[in-house]
């Protein structure tokens, strides 16, 4: 049999097969055996993450066991270091110097892509949809498109083994089509166990941040006036900032794939006002009265704008 008859012969087994199976899943179906997935399957990969211009390889690592999770990323390239999650803890040691700081988060956020809890609650500011399917890594996956209604958000596209419904790569769009961010696996495989590691803790040598448990809103030095739609607040905290003890209000809002953080502090002359932006995230800041507004986050520099501007301070009698 020539060469091209056999790749026919390949592709027309591979389309009959398709076409035999059960019905394929609509996106929301994908996303949602996508992110039960995430949650009890353990897996491992090499990933590469692009962000702002710049290419990082590391080995991932997930493993469950009873509802118990825990991610890890090892660096293949300087400057060395693994990062573990457990829950909503993330901690990173350096191995040149041997430092370990340990990141205690309010929430869970996974390493790969942030889900929602209730998808079809997304419903009315997202639209998602089935673009197709392509191999990543060696491995038929579905291609999933995560819009938004509005201009107050990015797009994602996700490819999904379509076998294990494993994210394979994950890409963010500004408002223009133009990629911002992505990872992809170039390998993965999933076990049947793997060994969770031991906690980073090095002791004298591990520094603690975010440390404080989350406050309610009310205590903030600030009101929001005003937030997109699907934007809701999930934690303040006010802690002293590191090596100054000067108090910081922080205030994160999110609407279930994307997160958003304000700060504000005592204002300072080295402080800049207005836009910034660094790849997918954008700042905007402003001064009120004495102190300085910063809101920051993986949203179009549109949207850090119009929560900044409505912010104003809180009256001490509300």
């Amino acid at each position: 049999m020539s060469v091209i008859n056999c790749f026919f012969m390949a592709l027309f087994l591979y389309t009959g097969s398709a076409l035999a199976g059960e019905p394929r899943p609509n996106a929301l179906q994908v996303l949602e055996k996508m992110t039960q997935a995430m949650k009890v399957l353990n897996y491992q990969g090499t990933v590469a993450f692009l962000k702002n211009g710049k290419l990082e390889p590391m080995k991932y690592v997930h493993a469950a066991e009873k509802g118990i999770e825990q991610e890890r990323l090892l660096s293949l390239n300087s400057p060395l270091r693994e990062i573990i999650r457990d829950a909503d803890k993330i901690s990173c040691r350096f191995k040149e110097t041997q430092q370990t700081i340990v990141d205690h988060r309010p929430f869970e956020r996974s390493f790969l892509v942030d889900m929602p809890a209730n998808l079809e609650a997304m419903g009315t500011i997202y639209q998602f949809e089935m673009m197709g399917e392509e191999n990543v890594a060696m491995l038929p996956s579905y291609i999933v498109a995560i819009r938004p209604k509005d201009n107050y958000r990015y797009s994602r596209k996700l490819w999904i083994d379509m076998q294990s419904f494993l994210p394979l790569k994950v890409v963010i769009y500004d408002n223009s089509g133009a990629p911002l961010e992505q990872l992809v696996f170039t390998d993965m495989e999933v076990k049947d166990t793997l060994p969770f590691a031991d906690a980073l803790d090095a002791g004298d040598s591990t520094r603690h941040i975010h440390e404080l448990q989350p406050q309610s809103s009310e205590q903030a030095g600030f009101v929001v006036t005003g937030l997109p739609p699907g934007f809701h607040e999930l934690f303040f905290t006010r802690k002293p900032m590191h090596g100054t003890g000067q108090l910081v209000d922080h205030l994160s809002i999110g609407d279930g794939f994307t997160l958003v953080s304000i700060y504000m502090e005592s204002k300072s002359g080295a402080m800049q006002s207005g836009p910034q932006s660094v790849g997918a995230v954008n700042f905007f800041s402003r001064t009120i009265d004495d102190s300085q507004l910063t809101v920051m986050g993986e949203v179009p520099a549109e949207t850090v704008k119009l929560i900044a501007e409505g912010i104003k301070l809180r009256n001490p009698a509300e």
